[in-house]
């Protein structure tokens, strides 16, 4: 497999001394495996895709956050109306007396957790921060530009780390809308079954109004959504593990290990034993 693409510092910064931009992504398109000069935030407002970080599968949707370094290999497939945002940052720029490394994953050599969500509340107030930065990094290369854009910068790492939460923690949405609940409680389910009749007696809530409000946000249905997921998981076990398919297939909430191997396939285009060889010689 030959080196990804590098992304340059100077194809993406209006000067040699910036330190923060946004790359808006309306809408983001199928992007070669790739790695940065620099290290950026990814926000995803709606639409779905796949997103393959180091090897791994991430289904994304509204409300999926990521941290991305430098070093990291990344790239998008699959994707279907995907609208996101990259917040890009060079580390070595920025100049406030900010702990950083406290409110940014991966910013130094500390354990690293890149995948996070928000939920709606979260969205709303790091869209405000996002615009003004955005508008601000456009202006004249001039130093008060830049640490106005830094100072933004810093609210929205604030922001950010105050209202993600990991995709298994439930409780994290108690106050946040429906979609959020829903979709939080579907990456938790992935090793047993869901019922999403079962949630909206919970929430009290009409099934028929929050399937078309999540088709509506993601392009695509619950259960369309629930098992892309699952396959997501079980590419990650086939590659990393050395589980036997069957116990892969429980693992990820299929019951029956021949009806697995049928949805992966048809999914995936090859099936988990062929996936698990070509991605482990590819590694």
């Amino acid at each position: 497999m030959g080196n990804p693409l590098i992304l340059r510092k100077a194809d993406f910064f209006a000067s040699a001394t910036q330190p923060v931009a946004v790359a808006d992504r309306y809408p983001q398109h199928v992007f070669a495996e790739h790695t940065h000069e620099f290290c950026e935030l990814v926000l995803v407002w709606r639409g779905n895709g796949l997103h393959i970080l180091n090897g791994r599968p991430y289904r994304i949707t509204r409300g999926d956050l990521f941290y991305i370094r430098a070093e990291d290999k990344h790239a998008y497939a699959s994707v279907n109306d995907l609208v996101l945002q990259n917040v890009i940052y060079c580390p070595e720029r920025l100049t406030l007396n900010v702990d950083w490394g406290q409110h940014i994953p991966g910013f130094q050599a500390t354990s690293w957790t890149p995948h996070w969500r928000l939920g709606t509340t979260g969205m709303a107030q790091a869209k405000q921060v996002i615009a003004l930065l955005e508008q601000e990094s456009k202006q004249a290369a001039a130093a008060a530009s830049h640490q106005m854009a830094e100072l933004l910068f810093a609210q929205l790492v604030l922001t950010l780390s105050r209202h993600r939460y990991g995709t298994d923690n439930l409780q994290a949405t108690a106050s946040e809308t429906l979609l959020d609940k829903l979709i939080t409680a579907l990456a938790g389910s992935l090793n047993r079954p869901f019922m999403v009749d079962a949630f909206c007696e919970r929430e009290q809530c009409s099934e028929r109004t929050l399937r078309q409000q999540f088709r509506a946000q993601t392009g695509m249905t619950i259960n369309h959504y629930l098992r892309q997921l699952r396959v997501c998981h079980a590419q990650y076990l086939l590659q990393h593990t050395e589980l036997m398919i069957g116990e892969v297939a429980m693992r990820c909430g299929f019951e029956d290990s021949n009806y697995f191997s049928v949805v992966f396939t048809r999914e995936v285009g090859m099936t988990p034993s062929q996936w698990r060889h070509r991605s482990r010689v590819a590694a």
